[in-house]
């Protein structure tokens, strides 16, 4: 089940590659989401924004726990930090207790690449990749993300489904309906990709994220400050 359960969060967690979009952001300080599994509530994801001019600092806390019968299976907290100037990230670090499980993710920005140590490995990416989640629609064009919490690489294809209209706490908001699937066929079945992002069409805000796997599994804006 540890297993099953770090895929989920590998594409969910992190942030992107943001100041280019900054405007859309300019006053966001706080977005809060909540977070379902089968329709049943089991914990949150909220980021924190600072911005000083070209300078933008992401803070980031996810708490969740699968419960049956009362007893829980499976708890899971993590917390990140992102620093960007201009529009280039420069500095993230992420830090996973998994179960008791540590795992920790460093990514340094160096001249023209990226250079990642994560619990897999320490690799080096091309500067443009984003770390893996959607807070920013910066995502939609990338042709790769990165993993928050292993700091892989995971190529990617985007698809535009269409506008919808999306009610989330009695909120309605005109929104557009994105699929993220993962390029490489060869990846075993719990590393892939296969998740729908919803963003609302004015100013680009993450609105939503839904998936299959080991149940269904939903992001729902609950508040922005």
């Amino acid at each position: 089940m540890k297993k099953n359960v770090l895929s989920i969060i590998l594409f969910l967690f992190f942030t992107t590659n943001a100041l280019s979009h900054l405007e859309d952001y300019k006053n966001i300080k706080v977005l809060e989401y909540e977070l379902f599994r089968n329709d049943q509530s089991i914990g949150y994801h909220n980021y924190n924004f600072e911005k000083n001019a070209n300078f933008l600092k992401v803070q980031s806390i996810i708490e969740f726990k699968i419960t049956k019968l009362g007893l829980d299976l499976y708890k899971y907290y993590a917390t990140s930090e992102e620093q960007y100037d201009g529009d280039q990230l420069i500095k993230f670090s992420s830090k996973t207790n998994q179960n008791k499980k540590i795992k920790n993710t460093d990514i340094i920005f160096d001249k023209d690449k990226l250079i990642i140590t994560g619990s897999e490995n320490q690799i080096t990416s091309a500067k443009e990749y984003p770390v893996g989640t959607w807070w920013n629609h910066d995502i939609i064009e990338a042709k790769a993300q990165l993993s928050a919490i292993s700091g892989r690489i995971i190529e990617q294809k985007v698809v535009f489904l269409g506008e919808e209209k999306l009610n989330l706490y009695g909120k309605i908001y005109d929104a557009l309906h994105y699929n993220f699937s993962s390029s490489d066929e060869t990846l075993s079945q719990n590393k892939k990709l296969n998740t729908n992002v919803w963003y609302r069409k004015k100013k680009k805000l993450w609105l939503k994220a839904a998936f299959d796997k080991k149940g269904y599994w939903e992001y729902r804006l609950k508040n922005y400050k």
